[in-house]
């Protein structure tokens, strides 16, 4: 449905990946080389699917991914992917890269849910430029977001065939990444670029970690070793995320990489995995393999460009509708049955979906 109503170069911003999208690939097809062994004479008439991250309540365990440019997809843009999310129960990160300000995301999701308290976290990408990072913190702090989750496996932007034979390089007139909008002052008006830097090392972690008292979470670690030394420098938690397939191609698909980095994180602090989520068994895959949580991105995108609101609504839903099935299939209560004894390898891979 949303390759119907999205422009073909949009379209192909949001499915395409980097080089010869082996990893993007890769997120998906890994998943169905995993087999679900289920239980019998011990489940519930009622599935629990609930978690707690960071002292709040979420129904799933799912997040939204940070995800760029949704006025692209839908003229309300960020704003009705916030609404969807709260009243879903479920975290949203919001990205840097929004086409809607912070402020109005938070905003957008206590108004759909004025009931409880969303979480609405927010993306980060580290600046060069300490003031820049600073101000950002600034802004989402004082937004409201509840943790930070910091960008990490992009010194440089990843090399993306499709938009290069497209020629996208930028957004269309009327839309910006309000976020860096008047973002310092002396800067009436002007929206200032993202900045990828090589040379950012764990001293920026060190002092982003000493500005604030948010939670803070690192996406993009893949080696156990780096999952090690967040800890150790004080990151609240992981995204295992190897940004979609979108920046360095051919790298592992992060369900396999999942139970090396859980090992490593050992229980210590939650850990979140995106990359090729799209069915209730790949949720339960997952939270089996050591996941605390899933996040998802494309499958949003789909969906708010096929129906605004609505459609992310329906995605979630559809998402809320197979994970209860697969646990009732499997013989859970609930997602804390699940462990590493629920699953096994594929003896048999029946392709890519």
């Amino acid at each position: 449905m949303a390759r119907g109503v999205l422009d073909p170069v949009h379209y192909d911003y949001v499915a395409g990946g980097a080089d010869d999208e082996v990893s993007l690939r890769a997120n998906e097809a890994a998943f169905a080389r995993i087999a679900l062994l289920p239980r019998v004479l011990r489940g519930a008439e009622r599935r629990e699917t609930g978690i707690t991250l960071f002292g709040r309540r979420a129904s799933l365990p799912v997040v939204l991914s940070p995800t760029a440019f949704h006025r692209l997809f839908h003229k309300e843009g960020e704003v009705a992917t916030a609404r969807a999310a709260a009243r879903a129960g479920v975290v949203m990160i919001t990205g840097m890269a929004s086409t809607v300000a912070v402020a109005d995301v938070v905003e957008a999701a206590r108004a759909a849910a004025p009931d409880r308290d969303p979480a609405v976290w927010f993306q980060l990408y580290l600046q060069p430029a300490p003031g820049v990072t600073e101000a950002l913190v600034r802004r989402a702090t004082e937004a409201g977001c509840a943790a930070l989750v910091v960008t990490v496996d992009s010194p440089v932007l990843g090399a993306h065939t499709r938009n290069a034979r497209n020629g996208f390089h930028d957004l269309p007139e009327g839309l910006a990444c309000e976020n860096l909008r008047d973002l310092l002052d002396g800067e009436p008006g002007h929206v200032r670029q993202i900045a990828m830097s090589p040379t950012l090392d764990w001293g920026d972690f060190d002092r982003l970690r000493a500005s604030t008292s948010l939670p803070l979470l690192l996406k993009g670690v893949l080696h156990p070793d780096d999952a090690r030394i967040a800890l150790d420098r004080g990151a609240d938690g992981l995204l295992l995320s190897n940004h979609g397939g979108r920046q360095l191609d051919t790298v592992p698909a992060t369900i396999d990489l999942l139970p090396e980095v859980a090992a490593a994180v050992a229980g210590r602090v939650p850990l979140l995995l995106d990359g090729g989520v799209r069915r209730g068994t790949d949720v339960v895959k997952a939270l089996a393999l050591g996941a605390t949580a899933v996040g998802i991105g494309r499958p949003v995108v789909w969906g708010l460009a096929a129906g605004g609101e609505g459609g992310v609504a329906r995605v979630l839903d559809i998402l809320r509708r197979e994970l209860d099935h697969t646990l009732a299939l499997c013989g859970a209560t609930g997602i804390a049955d699940l462990s590493p004894a629920s699953v096994r390898p594929a003896t048999h891979w029946a392709g890519p979906r």
